[in-house]
């Protein structure tokens, strides 16, 4: 850290062996994620006939696992070792990934078992994501905490330059089962990380029942002056931004009339602008007014949604994608460090399920109109009538609410 400036190099967190361990695992299994991602919303097409409902029932599935398990996920996160717990989550995880292989690989594979797949992973995912980014804040000093946020989800978005082009080759030459197969694989990366870490340090704990500390964080995070409005400003950008597993698979084949390859590029040019983004925001610091931050990002993706809804060739929708991903990880990474750094210490785990419940419950939720929206009036008006909802509600909050845009 430069004494001077206040600034922390743009690697600075990764100093910290155990993050450093934690990141690269992240890495390998981020990239079998995404390859996934790729080729089961390509299989959901396939044996739905290019279904938009099917892709949205396949997201709604996963939202009712997260509405389920996630309030309490990061209740358990805060109660027990959060390592021993990734361990268990992230094995469940690469089972269900072997399974969908497997049933691919005999010809077995229908389209009602890949929404009780994604249940499954939701379910597992629930306890992963609080533990996972609860565990960050244990492994680096608060003034490397934003450097860290930032690092860990350049890792998820990052592998999205990589792993969609690697999943539309793995399709051409392996099909759907090898794809499958090698997200399986991937998990060891994590998995291998997580075994050589040191224990943490010991944290207080909460006492008495689950479901009370659950509800004692939820209160402070309501009685808050910042963080309900940036749970709102962030939950309407999940629920009206149509995901790109969504959309992108439309766009390569209603608008393109493209296959695997194209598809993989789409993907790849919004995790470049996450990368970018990761990197700028993580060589920023300790960054003192993190609202801005957010006001500026959620801006910006409307802006590009916007583009990306009005475009029609590879020359426009890219670069929209580019912005949209490098917007959308500002406002990620700005909402999980003031929920980390407004929250006490052994409060985070529970803390970090609101943001589970943005990212993974929300944002599958609103998949589900989307799809039907686009079913009745197309993709074009879909991305626009999401970008102004946005628009509006983050406008709103932030003229009316100086504390967020001093936070």
């Amino acid at each position: 850290m430069d004494a001077k400036t206040g600034q922390i190099g743009t690697f600075h967190a990764l100093q910290n062996r155990d993050f450093r361990l934690l990141w690269i695992g992240l890495s390998v299994s981020a990239v079998g994620t995404w390859m996934q991602i790729v080729a089961q919303s390509l299989l959901v097409l396939d044996l739905t006939h290019g279904s938009a409902l099917a892709l949205g029932t396949v997201s709604a599935a996963q939202a009712v696992a997260f509405l389920l398990f996630a309030p309490v996920g990061g209740g358990i996160a805060d109660r027990i070792g959060k390592r021993k717990l990734l361990l268990l989550t992230q094995s469940i995880m690469m089972a269900f990934a072997f399974l969908l292989g497997l049933l691919a690989a005999l010809g077995m594979v229908r389209f009602w078992m890949i929404p009780m797949v994604a249940f499954g992973s939701g379910a597992a995912l629930s306890f992963d994501q609080p533990a996972r980014n609860a565990l960050v804040t244990e492994l680096v000093p608060n003034e490397s905490l934003m450097n860290a946020v930032a690092l860990q989800s350049a890792v998820f978005n990052g592998a999205s330059l990589l792993g969609p082009a690697l999943g539309g080759l793995a399709l051409s030459r392996l099909g759907y089962a090898g794809n499958f197969f090698l997200n399986a694989a991937s998990f060891w990366g994590v998995l291998t990380a997580l075994v050589l870490m040191r224990e943490a340090p010991a944290v207080v704990r909460p006492v008495g029942r689950l479901f009370d500390s659950v509800q004692e964080s939820l209160t402070f995070v309501r009685q808050d002056a910042v963080l309900p409005w940036v749970i709102v400003a962030f939950g309407a950008l999940m629920f009206f931004g149509p995901s790109p597993a969504l959309m992108l698979p439309l766009f390569a084949r209603q608008v393109l009339h493209a296959g695997p390859s194209e598809l993989g590029f789409l993907f790849s040019a919004a995790g470049a602008g996450t990368v970018v983004s990761a990197l700028i925001v993580a060589s920023l610091g300790d960054l003192r007014r993190k609202g801005r931050l957010l006001l500026w990002s959620i801006l910006i993706w409307v802006v590009a949604l916007a583009a990306f809804g009005l475009s029609g060739s590879l020359g426009v929708a890219v670069p929209a994608l580019f912005l949209l991903g490098a917007a959308q990880n500002g406002v990620g990474v700005a909402s999980v460090t003031l929920l980390q750094t407004r929250v006490p210490p052994a409060m985070r785990g529970r803390a970090m399920s609101l943001n589970t419940l943005l990212i993974m419950f929300v944002r599958p939720l609103g998949d589900f109109p989307a799809a039907a929206l686009i079913g009745a009036l197309g993709l074009r008006s879909t991305a626009l009538v999401g970008a102004a909802a946005v628009a509006i509600t983050a406008g709103a909050i932030f003229v009316a609410r100086r504390a967020v845009r001093d936070a």
